[in-house]
């Protein structure tokens, strides 16, 4: 007979605010798999991908954000399943496919309603290298292999989670020398997540138990650091830069996790509030 335990004994599992550090660590080996996997797929130089920060949406988040077409791919992790999921709009995809039939990458004007089978063919070879690499940024084991499963232009047909069920988003955007940069958006359930990472839950004992310097005292005590507060961290096409003008208004996604950094090193994460009438940060993880 199986053993049974209670949470009470287990504990819950990590939070959402837990999780996005470690998603930003996938994301960075995820951008590195990502970019050798799509130089094997095109034949050239190896791309430049940049991982934007974790953020928290639904189902229903994510539909709200898409206009027009839209190919949807639910991808499976592992034995049990696990599912996720990865969004490519029409716009990039077309570009990629008029590239691909030696084109200059243009887009057509409307968009049709479904994707021709040039463009789904196209879809299905990006599925696998992003499967791949995904695979390789969750750590290469068999029990972490990722594999497509079914793809759909209506989120509402793919049903691939519970339209309420919290998600990590994670934005990957794609830079070829000559080209417009392209993006795709992968959404990782909590549920998920939670069964591939793990979150250290005692992080303080963690530090002491290493031999390193006490930053409290000096000569460390008194170095001058300064320290970032990412709120937001956003692509832009260059067309889009290049056009703005006064009083355009940028629609923004402030994080739930906010990274706080020395230079480009990480060393905290926390959430925005307000401390006497002052926009402030509590700190949530320390690295």
């Amino acid at each position: 007979m199986k053993a049974r335990h209670c949470k009470e004994l287990l504990g819950t599992g990590p939070s959402i605010g837990e999780l996005v550090p470690a998603l930003s660590l996938i994301g960075e080996r995820l951008a590195r798999a990502l970019a050798s996997g799509l130089a094997r797929l095109s034949g050239g130089d190896a791309p430049v991908v940049r991982v934007g920060m974790p953020l928290d949406g639904t189902l229903g988040s994510i539909q709200s954000e898409l206009e027009g077409l839209a190919s949807h791919t639910l991808l499976a992790v592992g034995a049990e399943s696990r599912p996720m999921l990865a969004v490519f709009e029409a716009a990039p995809v077309f570009r990629l496919v008029d590239r691909a039939f030696g084109g200059r990458g243009d887009v057509p004007d409307p968009l049709p309603d479904t994707f021709p089978l040039s463009a789904e063919l196209l879809i299905a070879r990006i599925e696998g290298t992003v499967a791949d690499a995904l695979s390789i940024a969750f750590g290469g084991e068999a029990k972490h292999t990722v594999r497509t499963v079914r793809r759909e232009t209506s989120l509402r047909q793919l049903a691939p989670f519970d339209r309420n069920e919290e998600l990590l988003l994670l934005s990957l955007e794609v830079e070829e020398t000559g080209c417009e940069p392209w993006s795709m958006l992968l959404a990782f359930p909590q549920t998920t997540l939670s069964a591939l990472v793990t979150v250290p839950r005692h992080p303080r004992k963690a530090r002491m138990m290493q031999a390193a310097p006490d930053p409290a005292s000096e000569p460390f005590a008194s170095m001058p650091l300064q320290v970032k507060a990412v709120l937001v961290d956003m692509t832009m096409g260059f067309s889009r830069l290049s056009s703005l003008k006064p009083g355009d208004i940028l629609p923004v996604a402030v994080a739930r996790s906010v990274p706080l950094k020395v230079g480009d090193r990480t060393v905290a994460n926390g959430t925005i509030g307000e401390l006497d009438d002052r926009v402030a940060v509590q700190v949530s993880h320390a690295f």
